[in-house]
């Protein structure tokens, strides 16, 4: 049964199989933490500076990867490794409206949105209306990267 895991499509049948799968497993993998996302830029140079000048992340390690004519770079949030960016060429470009299977977005906590929503205005970058998570009662707003990915500023 395990091959279904890594079907690309999966049909009713499969689902069914994949459950009983699960059901009958005794271990399951241990995670410790999210180790980094990966985002592929079609501008490099301006995702680089969106996710550094805007959002404020440090470049931790940053190379230019001949062979594949890309770059990467590692991206850090406190001081802690979150994001890896590449470019390569002519990337295919991102659906997000309608929304499509896959990552949906990013999400960065923060402690007063009110004020990040000011300090992005003052950079000409628009957000979303404020909205109200129903389930926690908290804030968030959305904004966009270069590459239209959606990044969620959801409030402490």
């Amino acid at each position: 049964m395990l091959p279904i895991l890594f079907r690309p499509t999966f049909g009713e049948a499969d689902l069914k199989d994949y459950v009983g799968f699960i059901h009958i497993c005794q271990t399951m993998i241990t995670l410790n933490k999210v180790h980094h996302i990966a985002i592929l830029s079609s501008d490099y140079e301006k995702s680089k500076a969106f996710y550094t000048t805007v959002l404020g992340l440090e470049v931790i390690h940053e190379e230019y990867r001949k062979e594949r004519q890309s770059y990467k770079a590692d991206l850090s949030l406190n001081g802690e490794y979150i994001i890896e960016l590449f470019s390569f060429p002519n990337p295919p470009k991102r659906v997000s409206r309608p929304e499509a299977a896959g990552l949906r977005h990013l999400a960065f906590e923060v402690d007063d949105l009110t004020t990040i929503v000011e300090t992005l205005q003052k950079q000409h970058i628009l957000a979303e209306a404020i909205r109200i998570d129903e389930t926690t009662g908290k804030r968030f707003t959305f904004i966009f990267d270069p590459d239209n990915l959606p990044i969620e500023f959801y409030e402490k």
